[in-house]
């Protein structure tokens, strides 16, 4: 299949070598994942510092997908957009071909799950204060709105500890790619030095 030159180009992009990346800024990025991974499992359901970035790109997410004029985008617009920006900001440093902040932007996806896990799980229970950038007299739980209309309400504790897993296993994969790489760097300057 012959695909057209610009997304050749694009696609070429992502097959060039990797920038280094010292083993100081490897180790120190992963002992910090692996000491939030902990603390996160240890603390579960537990809102964090970082939740103090995410939600208001949550909350914008509500504004940008509202101008669109349906009901039901504007309240997945959240979500979407609280893990659209970290995924994009990832593929950009991907683009650029720079570890350090694709596996930074990349574990911030992964983290993303964890928020958007504990909103889920309270769907029923509605007990995690809410914020609106509407009127203050009325704010909807976005996951009580959104698993009630798919009929799927009663779910909601059990899709939020997938999510949960998912998100685990994405910050756990964040780090070992991060370490891969690392490794692989190495061990290509290794063979082009004996060369």
């Amino acid at each position: 299949m012959h695909l057209p030159e610009p997304i050749q180009d694009f696609i070429e992009i992502y097959r060039q070598p990797w920038k280094p990346v010292s083993a100081a800024a490897v180790f120190i990025a992963a002992f910090i994942y692996v000491w939030f991974l902990l603390f996160a499992f240890t603390h579960s359901g537990d809102m964090f510092f970082i939740d103090n970035v995410n939600l208001p790109i949550h909350e914008g997410g509500h504004i940008i997908f509202g101008m669109f004029g349906w009901e039901e985008l504007m309240v997945w617009g959240g979500t979407i957009m609280q893990l659209l920006v970290p995924f994009l900001l990832a593929a950009g440093f991907a683009y650029r071909r720079e570890i350090s902040g694709t596996a930074f932007c990349a574990f911030m996806f992964f983290e993303n799950f964890l928020n958007v896990a504990t909103y889920m799980a309270d769907a029923r229970e509605q007990d995690l204060p809410l914020v609106t950038t509407g009127p203050a007299d009325y704010v909807e739980h976005d996951w009580s709105h959104i698993l009630g209309h798919l009929g799927l309400l009663r779910y909601d504790t059990l899709f939020a500890s997938w999510l949960r897993a998912a998100a685990y296993l994405g910050m756990l994969a964040t780090i070992s790619w991060l370490l891969w790489r690392w490794w692989a760097q190495r061990s290509e300057k290794a063979k082009a030095a004996t060369a």
